[in-house]
């Protein structure tokens, strides 16, 4: 039989007695396998749960056992919330994701091993305002989507850059997605749509504009690599494949160049993809398909951004504002 904990992180382990440590192996095997969930949300509850085991070792005397976990309160979990405000200057949004992951632990638990979840469910997360998304220009999007702007000194870096930037801002790409296209799905000349898997392993199709493929084009006949058909499309300058960190480094370089305020980030550039298509008549639907929103609910935070960006227009123009 496989040893269960090697699926669980040495600081957790730690922090749990045996047979929770056991369990909690199970638990990230089942996350990854069974509920398919991605290697950064696994890594994300690991946090949640590993900061809750830590609250919980001091606050019952020792490393907690499954027994102690389902005999807590919901005066246990709100206290550990609390202890996360105070401590660590969190957000309300912030600890719903830490209660998300202590929720997703108790339910495993709840089915395997007959523990009490009730207390889990019974407290609700902080509600969190909706902060709006914060676009760049489109000006500023196709700067960024241009090898010529960019400060990077190998030619082939910079038209790298500017290929990931076109895909976030032409086509509305996560960071995560636009890096996880193979060589073989590169969208080339005549290329009218690309294939996307996002989120929760959900594949939909997404317009490739003439520029785009141009851009990726550009890059394919500079990077110095062989690239084999199933490897990653975006490398980096020792031939591995590109990190998000390093696109959102060139995102920092280019800021100060173009002028742009801490809140252009490579993720801005999705958002001002919906946000632009919303103003010129996008449909809120369509758009929704086009992000692989789940919710259209998520999709409508653009409305929003759209009637600000009318209003800041309005009150620097209009002779009565």
């Amino acid at each position: 039989m496989p040893d269960m904990t090697a699926h669980a992180s040495p600081d957790i382990l730690v922090l749990a007695a045996p047979d929770l440590a056991e369990a909690l192996g199970r638990w990230r095997l089942h996350l990854s396998a069974e509920r398919r969930a991605s290697p950064e949300t696994v890594e994300a509850y690991d946090r949640d749960v590993e900061q809750f085991l830590r609250f919980l070792t001091e606050h019952l005397g020792g490393a907690p056992t499954i027994a102690d976990l389902s005999g807590l309160r919901p005066a246990d979990v709100r206290a550990f919330l609390a202890r996360r405000r105070r401590d660590g200057a969190v957000g309300a949004r912030t600890l719903g994701r830490n209660l998300a992951g202590i929720r997703s632990l108790a339910r495993f638990l709840e089915r395997r091993e007959g523990l009490n979840a009730a207390p889990f469910r019974a407290v609700r997360a902080p509600k969190a305002g909706r902060s709006l998304p914060h676009p760049v220009t489109a000006t500023a999007g196709l700067r960024l989507a241009d090898a010529g702007e960019s400060l990077a000194e190998e030619p082939w870096v910079a038209a790298r850059d500017a290929a990931v930037f076109a895909l976030l801002y032409g086509c509305g790409l996560r960071i995560s997605e636009a890096l996880g296209i193979l060589r073989r799905d590169a969208p080339g000349p005549g290329t009218r749509a690309l294939r996307i898997t996002g989120k929760g392993g959900k594949t939909r199709i997404v317009p490739v504009l003439p520029v785009v493929a141009e851009r990726v084009a550009e890059y394919l006949h500079l990077v110095p690599f062989g690239l084999d058909a199933e490897a990653p499309l975006f490398r980096g300058v020792k031939g591995g494949p590109l990190s998000p960190r390093l696109v959102q480094l060139a995102m920092e370089r280019m800021r100060g160049a173009l002028g742009l305020d801490d809140s252009a980030t490579p993720h801005a550039l999705r958002h001002a993809f919906a946000t632009h298509l919303l103003g010129a008549g996008g449909d809120l639907r369509t758009i929704q398909e086009l992000l692989g929103h789940a919710s259209l609910s998520t999709t409508q935070i653009y409305t929003q951004v759209d009637a600000a960006r009318l209003l800041e227009v309005w009150a620097k123009t209009h002779p009565r504002a």
